[in-house]
């Protein structure tokens, strides 16, 4: 049974599955859809467009589904997609997408802490963590258990590799390679994010495969496209060497070196 306070504004029509939770004052606006078990706290606002999984956490403030901040945006129908187990803290904002993707989307078992917004149209992967007031332009991705540090901007069109650690602070601009560790004015690959890795269980053998690759990409003197030709002589191939060479191959910004 759902436990919606009485100064809750709930919309008749959007459709709320068993055992959610809405606090105080929270207004939840037409055709919002919201999973099993999610509990809402006070003063959020769920607009038209939300779609929120099951078991999801929304603190105090969060803003979810309102208007795409962009001069293109025609009014079409759009979504802002939470995935499960996800938790938001307080005044997180989260935009729908435009008709360029169709919705912005956070994935399951993700942490977007206090104030951090996640404009229209990103894709963020599953069990991210976006530290305090991380603020992601439009059309932003971040692939599987990447880590952002707190206060810190991405320029839109950027992509954000899987497992990889951006310190607080600091601008990012262009693509960070998956499994890097970045930080510095202007911001470069001081690493390999190993300590990430291998919390994560990864075997030593790919990391040993990923040091001798970020040691040609990053600190041999070579230029990507001649670092990429030693790697796929040099380096023993495997499924996260060759994620690198993908992520690389489709960037559109360039990658932070």
């Amino acid at each position: 049974m759902n436990q919606i306070h009485p100064t809750a504004l709930v919309s008749p029509k959007a459709e709320l599955a068993d055992d959610v939770a809405v606090g105080p004052h929270t207004i939840i606006e037409d055709g919002v859809v919201i999973g099993k078990g999610t509990q809402i706290a006070s003063s959020v606002l769920l607009a038209t467009g939300a779609v929120i999984g099951a078991n999801v956490k929304i603190s105090h403030g969060a803003v979810i589904g309102t208007l795409p901040q962009d001069l293109k945006f025609g009014g079409e129908r759009t979504k802002a997609v939470v995935g499960d187990n996800t938790v938001i803290r307080e005044y997180v904002t989260i935009n729908r997408g435009t008709k360029a993707h169709g919705e912005a989307s956070v994935g399951s078992n993700c942490m977007i802490m206090a104030y951090a917004h996640v404009a229209h149209d990103c894709i963020i992967g599953n069990n991210v963590i976006m530290a305090n007031c991380v603020n992601l332009a439009g059309h932003v991705e971040v692939e599987d258990f990447a880590i952002i540090g707190g206060v810190v901007p991405v320029h839109q069109f950027v992509k954000i590799g899987a497992h990889c650690m951006v310190g607080g602070g600091f601008r990012v601009q262009q693509d960070i390679c998956p499994y890097a560790l970045v930080g510095g004015y202007p911001l470069k690959v001081v690493g390999l994010n190993a300590i990430g890795l291998k919390r994560r269980g990864f075997p030593l053998e790919s990391i040993k495969r990923l040091e001798k690759t970020f040691k040609l990409l990053f600190f041999s003197g070579l230029n990507t496209s001649q670092a990429i030709e030693r790697i796929k002589q040099d380096v023993e191939p495997g499924q996260e060497v060759e994620h690198i060479l993908k992520f690389i191959g489709r960037s559109e910004r360039g990658i932070v070196k």
